[in-house]
């Protein structure tokens, strides 16, 4: 015997289909920031239930955004038509003895050959995805792991320029105790360069908790984060071949009350606005320093991406996946 199931069930079913969510609110503090976001601009929730999410990189090839749960030792693919999916675990910790912290992979990158490149917390290097995007397995090829024969700490977030040189922030909060675990080998908290020869260089080693680093596009400055309350600080450098020159702190602020977040991952579009994670969301700089505005959200922000088109900026923040629609 056939079943009709009437119609009024499937449109109830589909009735029942869950919209996303929307926080946060934009705070404009010149009028440029008018021609990057709308002041009536939401973030929306596109994931949820994340210990600690963070490294955000949008993979134009795939048309997908990789996003680490640190925690968890896990790398997550969202895409439009699925959603969040599991891409690659472990991401970050390879050993086989168990353990806590933060132990899996932090900021993601796409090298200029189109692959993976993560900062591992928990084996404390710098290494490259040596399977295909397409079918991913947790299969590495170490770039960086050391300086000068000393373990680093637990690389943090990177950058590519269009040389193929590689830039790398390595702060302690990846190790079990942070700056006082016994197993500490270098006494300072690392910016480097890695040259396409493998070449390990340091740069900047008076940097408390350096964290995000960015490039300006035409490839003159180096941005980078440092995470070390009290006060919010992002400091600003001039490359010059295999040094830095002419370090100045780009923007300071102080925190306000119940404010969340610090200095911690950034990006720079083509026009070299710079939206960067800090206290209370997301900021907006100009290429001079100048603050434009913020994202404001209710939980911490730990960094961000742009879409190829940077119509969308994509942002972890803590539990969860973020994106925000901009003007272009």
């Amino acid at each position: 015997m056939k079943y009709l199931i009437p119609v009024f069930i499937i449109v109830a079913a589909c009735s029942l289909k869950k919209e996303k969510q929307t926080i946060g609110s934009v705070e404009k503090f010149a009028p440029a920031l008018d021609e990057i976001i709308s002041l009536d601009s939401k973030a929306e929730i596109i994931g949820e239930g994340y210990d600690w999410s963070e490294g955000p990189v949008w993979v134009a090839s795939e048309n997908m955004l990789l996003f680490s749960d640190v925690p968890k030792n896990i790398i997550y693919k969202w895409t439009e038509e699925r959603g969040v999916e599991p891409f690659l675990s472990p991401s970050g910790y390879t050993g086989i003895v168990p353990r806590g912290g933060e132990p899996g992979s932090n900021g993601l990158a796409i090298d200029n050959e189109g692959q993976l490149v993560l900062c591992q917390h928990g084996d404390r290097r710098v290494a490259r995805l040596t399977s295909s995007l397409k079918n991913p397995a947790p299969q590495f090829k170490t770039i960086a792991d050391a300086y000068q024969g000393k373990k680093l700490n637990s690389p943090n977030d990177l950058i590519f320029d269009k040389m193929g040189n590689l830039y790398f922030t390595d702060p302690p909060y990846g190790l079990l105790k942070n700056a006082n675990d016994s197993s500490k080998e270098i006494p300072f908290q690392g910016v480097y360069k890695v040259k396409p020869d493998g070449k390990v260089i340091l740069l900047v080693d008076s940097l408390t908790r350096p964290n995000g680093i960015a490039i300006s596009p035409d490839q003159k400055t180096l941005y980078v984060a440092n995470s070390d309350q009290p006060i919010a600080k992002w400091y600003s450098f001039q490359l010059s071949n295999d040094s830095l020159r002419k370090g100045r702190i780009f923007y300071s602020t102080e925190y306000a009350e119940g404010e969340k977040g610090a200095p911690d991952g950034l990006k720079v579009g083509a026009s070299g606005n710079i939206f960067a994670t800090g206290p209370g969301g997301i900021w907006i700089f100009s290429s001079e320093g100048k603050a434009l505005g913020r994202i404001r959200l209710p939980e911490a922000a730990s960094n961000c991406a742009l879409s190829a088109d940077e119509k969308i900026l994509y942002v972890t923040s803590k539990m969860n996946l973020l994106r925000i629609r901009l003007k272009k």
